[in-house]
């Protein structure tokens, strides 16, 4: 059986000019971004292409080209009448590009009159303004300073008139449109790029603030084989995620006709106001991912399947869903999306790893799980249990597992239990630090006691005794 991409049949059609950019050769954009633009050309029979940047050293992106840009996205779940499959070859990207070995051809890309869009999801750590990047850096590190540079060398190219780009990042935090630009308006007075410069940022490009929804496993390690028999090639980029996703994308009223998407029939939603979609995932979909991933991993498990099939564990996510996070984020009428966010969890085609859910955790509990937990408290006077329980557990599996989570290396050695500390003063210090949270969270009344007594049950007695015992008092409470 021959790859990918020595299938001549598969280059029968290929992409036209590089419409957009994408930072990010990751699992999920390749699921989610470049299949609906891919789905849109065939649907309306465009060519737009996608060049992927890779947006960390590495070697990210050279597996892409190894393929000729070619993979194939496995959507699999369950629908109303049983199983829902599809396979895709996604055309759609014209080629990897590396930029600290090529970092000329990003700035091409830059001047190119082609270009009408920049993707990008580089975690939820990946828009910050980082002060070091400066602009003679070829590239700067940060995502924002690559940004800034590309726009001042398009600034350039076409003498600061016209040339507008519409950004979409997909980073999971808050208003990510509005904090990517901002980034960009500190790098320009940092570089001092001057008031023409920012004129032109401010009123050629489209900034939107989106969110995305699809959950993507990447490779299918134990039924690829059945994948590349049906297909006739073999996919080393293979790409598997749930057939359900939404892209909600907040902007003006000409963005629709300028990024037809949702002509296409690809679920996308134009709209003037992200904010109450957003709410309503990042609680009710990503919070109980990351409070199960902490849990899950030190007790033992995966996958998010394999929670879900775990008689605790569920009750666990459960009661964490409908008894802490709906009632404290205003999301009680919310039911039928949490029974669909629990049958999406229990999807048996996609297996999830927990490993890869717990990647930057602390960042990621900061803007899934922080606001019900201080939200909870302030209503109703008490510490949400469940989730004082997985910041325990994250707390736990920081310290005990710091070389299999990827994570940056200074908020893990932060997590490292110090030499004669108990576990109060540990969970003290670790809450005052604000550097991990995003504030500091020791002045919650009892939160850093009650975080100190369920790492010191996880950590002496188990994972396990320490859930059965804090289902226990939930269910009291």
């Amino acid at each position: 059986m021959d790859n990918i991409c020595n299938e001549s049949w598969a280059r029968s059609r290929r992409p036209g000019p590089e419409r957009v950019l994408q930072f990010g050769e990751g699992r999920f954009l390749r699921a989610f971004a470049t299949r609906m633009v891919d789905e849109m050309n065939e649907a309306l029979e465009m060519d737009w292409g996608v060049c992927v940047v890779q947006p960390r050293p590495g070697c990210g992106v050279e597996a892409l080209n190894r393929q000729d840009g070619l993979y194939t996205v496995w959507l699999r779940g369950m629908g109303e009448h049983g199983p829902v499959e599809r396979l895709r070859l996604i055309r759609s990207v014209t080629r990897g590009l590396d930029p600290y070995r090529d970092f000329e051809g990003l700035m091409a890309c830059a001047r190119s009159r082609d270009l009408k869009v920049v993707v990008s999801n580089t975690t939820e750590a990946g828009i910050v303004y980082r002060p070091e990047d400066r602009l003679e850096d070829a590239p700067p590190l940060s995502f924002p300073g690559k940004v800034t540079r590309l726009l001042w060398e398009r600034y350039q190219a076409f003498h600061g008139v016209g040339g507008g780009l519409i950004f979409l990042p997909c980073e999971l935090i808050e208003h990510n449109g509005d904090a990517l630009l901002d980034c960009v308006r500190r790098h320009a007075a940092a570089w001092a790029l001057g008031e023409p410069f920012l004129r032109w940022l401010e009123e050629e490009h489209i900034f939107a603030n989106t969110l995305v929804d699809q959950i993507v496993t990447g490779y299918p390690e134990a039924d690829a084989d059945a994948a590349f028999t049906r297909l006739g090639y073999r996919d080393a980029l293979l790409d598997a995620a749930e057939p359900d996703s939404l892209w909600v994308i907040e902007g003006p009223d000409t963005l629709p006709a300028q990024l037809p998407l949702a002509q296409a029939g690809c679920p996308v939603v134009f709209t003037r106001d992200v904010e109450p979609y957003r709410l309503r995932k990042v609680s009710m979909l990503n919070g109980p991912h990351t409070a199960m991933a902490a849990v899950g991993l030190m007790a033992g498990q995966d996958t998010v399947g394999d929670c879900m099939g775990d008689p605790a564990l569920k009750a666990m996510v459960e009661a964490l869903l409908f008894r802490e996070i709906m009632p404290a984020m205003g999301l009680e009428q919310e039911r039928e999306f949490a029974y669909k966010v629990l049958q999406r969890y229990r999807n048996p085609y996609n297996r999830h790893m927990l490993a890869s859910i717990a990647m930057n955790s602390a960042s990621k509990f900061r803007a899934r799980l922080l606001t019900p937990l201080k939200r909870f408290y302030a209503g109703t006077g008490r510490l949400p249990r469940l989730i004082v329980l997985s910041m325990a557990a994250l707390c736990a599996l920081y310290g005990q597992r710091r070389a299999a989570i990827s994570e940056d290396a200074a908020i893990l050695n932060a997590f490292a239990p110090r030499a004669g500390e108990g576990y109060a003063c540990r969970t003290r210090r670790l809450l005052a630090d604000g550097s991990i949270w995003g504030e500091p969270l020791d002045k919650i009344p009892g939160l850093a006691e009650a975080v100190g007594r369920d790492l010191e049950a996880v950590e002496q007695r188990g994972m396990a005794r320490a859930l059965e015992a804090a289902m226990e008092e939930a269910r009291d409470a």
